[in-house]
């Protein structure tokens, strides 16, 4: 059971908590797509192949596993290897990132994210804890957030205990004070179980729970936990 009295902090999961992540990145591969078939149509052509593409991301991972955590990284040089190989300007690389990058950061936020972030905000220090790149003051949530962890910037992803304790240190609180809340069950739940913290996993799609160890509470919204919120503290007042 979730024992809010403790808690003194919440870490919050980005892709798939406050917005669906993969129409944003279909509509940045469109982007991107677009901007290659007119600055550099060979690479395009390359991209254009999905075993190729996979290819080389492939490449990119193995022979530079230090960006491995860095999903920026890795898609910037994987577009970099497109272009040498396709014999194009490799200095392309950057303005097609930023094409796709921009895109990608155009997110349509689920309908309770906002109310839920001003009330949760209002209450704890928030932490955005994410294995993802999105940039949450491109898309204007920054305001909400006490600190921002990355597994690109930290160097070490979910489910490693080390980004979650990263996360309780950025406010200075123990990993026992903190709520994760998180939509994948084994990043974001086992991930912050293992980690000591408390955790809400978040199932918007009704999804069956597989594991062994559970969460602290399951909610289908982030509505619905500050609905729970909201009542134990019209309990304890």
């Amino acid at each position: 059971m979730l024992n809010l009295k403790i808690i003194k902090a919440i870490s919050l999961d980005l892709d798939d908590t406050l917005w669906p992540v993969w129409p944003a990145i279909e509509r940045a591969e469109k982007a991107l797509e677009n901007w290659l078939n007119q600055h550099a149509p060979m690479a395009a052509a390359l991209f254009a192949n999905a075993s190729v593409r996979d290819e080389i991301r492939s490449y990119v991972v193995r022979t530079r596993p230090e960006l491995r955590h860095n999903l920026s990284a890795v898609r910037r040089e994987a577009i970099r290897t497109a272009l040498y190989r396709a014999k194009e300007n490799p200095l392309l690389a950057e303005a097609a990132f930023e094409v796709f990058y921009a895109e990608r950061n155009r997110v349509k936020l689920f309908d309770d994210a906002i109310s839920s972030l001003e009330f949760l905000s209002a209450r704890f220090p928030v932490v955005a804890l994410s294995n993802g790149n999105a940039d949450i003051e491109r898309i204007g949530i920054k305001p909400y957030f006490r600190a921002n962890i990355s597994a690109q910037a930290f160097g070490v992803g979910k489910p490693d205990p080390r980004i979650f304790h990263a996360a309780a240190g950025a406010v200075d609180v123990c990993p026992t004070a903190v709520l994760h809340i998180g939509d994948d069950a084994g990043l974001d739940v086992l991930g912050a179980l293992n980690a000591g913290m408390q955790t809400v996993w978040l199932n918007r799609d009704e999804s069956a729970w597989t594991h062994a160890e559970s969460p602290h509470i399951t909610v289908a919204s982030l509505t619905q936990l500050c609905d729970h919120i909201a009542a134990a503290e019209r309990l304890a007042a």
